[in-house]
Order: structure tokens, then C-alpha cells, then sequence
């Protein structure tokens, strides 16, 4: 018997369609009788409804460094942010003109370390004809690094 499965590998609520109806008759079955799995924390997810379903590790965290977030948020204060993701480390600014400066910048910033060091911040930055260049997005990492320094001594934890 070929079957096909839509999104469940056989066992998900949107059924098996197969030839001959066997498996999508069994399916059907337990579906009325209220039959319904529940995936445990280490089995892998199947479906896209799995991701509503909370079994994850409530211990699991992703650490960010706070004095690179910050001082990503103070030197970039000029641009809007679009978004910002804690938990991963990402903050997209949408595009804005530095004060005294003429042309407008969009950038990314991606603190991916929890240590107060330059290799836990990259900076991709855009004008609107395109990547600025490296010595202009270096300038940046310079001044938020700057910042994040003066900040972490502000609060003494140096």
C-alpha cells in the first residue's frame, strides 16, 4: 500500500491519505474515539502545531550582553528600531541620518556573546544604495564597544 502523509508523518490531526483507504479509515477511527498524542520534551516535533505545545526546557537561556545591547540601542538612538530580539541578540534599526551627517543608514546589530568583547558584537550596515562601506560599520562597532565600556564601569563592575 503507498500512502501519503500531510504534515504528520502518519500520526498528525490532518490525516494520511493512502491508497486503498486503510490508513486513512484507521486515522479517522481514532480520531472519533478522542485517541491524541502528546509529544514529550525530547521527542522531536513534527508538525507546526508542535511549536505551540510547551515542552521545552524552562532552564534553557540565552545570554546576551547587556552593556552591547544598550550601548547598540545609545550610539544608534538616531535610527528607529524595527525589531529586537533579547533572546537571540538581534536589534534591526530602520533608516535614519546621523546628526550633521547627510545620508540615511539602516543597520543590524548582532551581539551573539554574552562577554563584553569585540567578538561578541557584528554590525551590518546599509545606505540606500546599498552596504556601507567596512571602515563606516568598524566605526560603529568602535563607538558601541566605547559606549558598553563606559557603561559597565558606570555600574561598577570593573
Amino acid at each position: 500500500m503507498i500512502g501519503l502523509s500531510a504534515c504528520g508523518g502518519g500520526r498528525g490531526s490532518f490525516g494520511s491519505v493512502g491508497v486503498g483507504g486503510g490508513a486513512a479509515t484507521q486515522q479517522a477511527g481514532d480520531q472519533g474515539r478522542g485517541v491524541r498524542h502528546t509529544p514529550q520534551a525530547d521527542e522531536p516535533r513534527e508538525t507546526i502545531w508542535d511549536l505551540f505545545k510547551n515542552v521545552d526546557d524552562p532552564n534553557t537561556t540565552v545570554e546576551v550582553n547587556r552593556y552591547l545591547w544598550n550601548a547598540s540601542l545609545d550610539v544608534l538612538s538616531f535610527m528607529p528600531v524595527k525589531a529586537a530580539d533579547p533572546f537571540s541578540g538581534i536589534i534591526a534599526f530602520d533608516y535614519g541620518r546621523p546628526p550633521g551627517g547627510g545620508t540615511a543608514y539602516k543597520a543590524t546589530v548582532y551581539v551573539r556573546d554574552p562577554a563584553l568583547d569585540a567578538r561578541s558584537l557584528s554590525v551590518a550596515l546599509y545606505s540606500r544604495s546599498g552596504p556601507a562601506s567596512a571602515e563606516a560599520a568598524r566605526k560603529v562597532e568602535d563607538a558601541i564597544l566605547t559606549r558598553a565600556r563606559q557603561l559597565r564601569i558606570r555600574d561598577g563592575d570593573l
